[in-house]
């Protein structure tokens, strides 16, 4: 990893290692929107994009727009619909049993308002169980909690705690569960 990514910054002009990863994956969701979603090829392909850092039974559907993805990790049991943007630079953890419905966006980096040649770095952790609602948007550096659930179109600028339910621009609390006895809504 360069000295840049340490640091939590990439000068987009200098750092040619995320230049050619971008490409690669790039490259990669190009085709990967060509070929059968689900089969043994797209599959294939999906693992590769990945670094193989996917964990069985996860499922992504195309068409779908990666930056750096060898940042990224995806858990066991994971659903994502079409339409994911995974901004992955700063590092996006998605843990097991996790449900992404279509157009979600997730990013860990974003340009200095100084010089926008250069992005900065926060990692997006989300964990196990959360359900995050269609064309939702998680900024850099929030952690969705277990179980959690985000209300579609919502952009989430803060940690959303585990087992509460939030919605809204800014995403805000709107109440919290108990994931083994109560229903969502």
């Amino acid at each position: 990893m360069s000295k840049s990514k340490e640091a939590g910054r990439i000068d987009l002009r200098t750092d040619i290692e995320h230049a050619n990863e971008t490409l690669r994956n790039r490259q990669l969701c190009f085709r990967l929107k060509q070929t059968m979603p689900l089969g043994d090829e797209y599959n294939s392909l999906v693992k590769e994009l990945f670094y193989g850092n996917i964990g069985d039974d996860s499922y992504m559907m195309p068409p779908l727009a990666v930056v750096g993805a060898s940042r990224i990790s995806i858990g066991c049991n994971v659903f994502i619909m079409d339409g994911i943007l995974l901004m992955g630079s700063g590092g996006i953890t998605i843990e097991d049993n996790v449900q992404l419905a279509a157009n979600v966006q997730i990013l860990s980096n974003n340009h200095d308002l100084r010089d926008r040649e250069v992005i900065t770095l926060a990692p997006v952790r989300i964990c196990r169980g959360a359900w995050i609602g269609a064309g939702a948007t998680i900024l850099p550096g929030v952690t969705i909690g277990e179980n959690a659930v985000v209300g579609a179109a919502s952009v989430v600028t803060r940690d959303v705690a585990p087992n509460t339910i939030v919605a809204g621009n800014p995403a805000k609390l709107l109440r919290s569960f108990d994931p083994s006895t109560d229903n969502y809504f």
